[in-house]
């Protein structure tokens, strides 16, 4: 799905720029340019950040538990 249309990104560049090493809001907007025009897109986008990296240390934590 579109998560910013001014620059027309969307959930899955954020979260494959998460995977690619963007740790925060100011990463993810400096390797896309999401919420650097209107701005719209940035709750959005701050939601999927908390998710994504929520759902990596999760699996982390299972990998490491399952070791």
């Amino acid at each position: 799905m579109y998560v910013c249309l001014c620059k027309g990104i969307t959930d899955s560049q954020i979260r494959a720029a998460i995977e690619d090493g963007a740790s925060s809001f100011k990463d993810v907007r400096n390797t896309l340019g999401v919420a650097s025009q209107c701005g719209k897109c940035g709750i959005l986008t701050r939601e999927i950040l908390r998710e994504t990296l929520l759902d990596s240390s999760q699996e982390q934590e299972l990998f490491y538990a399952l070791s």
